[in-house]
């Protein structure tokens, strides 16, 4: 990944936040919408809940930047990351 793509995700603040009930609909178009508005969001969830970052990913047809511990990134599929 590259230094200035590891220095953005480190400066975003979480924008979604995955609660007991775990990634419903509704929660996949929030992410959705804000990937729209954004490009990038940060998205992380509680430790009670079983989350599967990838299937999150595919969902919102985003593509998913990195994850680290219950925190994930996405980003509009448009966007050139590299890994």
């Amino acid at each position: 990944m590259s230094e200035e793509a590891n220095k953005l995700m480190q400066e975003l603040k979480p924008t979604v936040w995955i609660g007991k009930q775990g990634c419903t609909e509704t929660m996949i178009e929030e992410i959705v919408a804000q990937l729209k508005n954004r490009k990038m969001i940060k998205v992380k969830w509680l430790q009670s809940v079983e989350v599967d970052p990838e299937a999150i990913a595919l969902q919102a047809r985003a593509k998913l930047v990195e994850t680290r511990g219950r925190t994930m990134v996405l980003a509009d599929k448009k966007m050139n990351i590299k890994k």
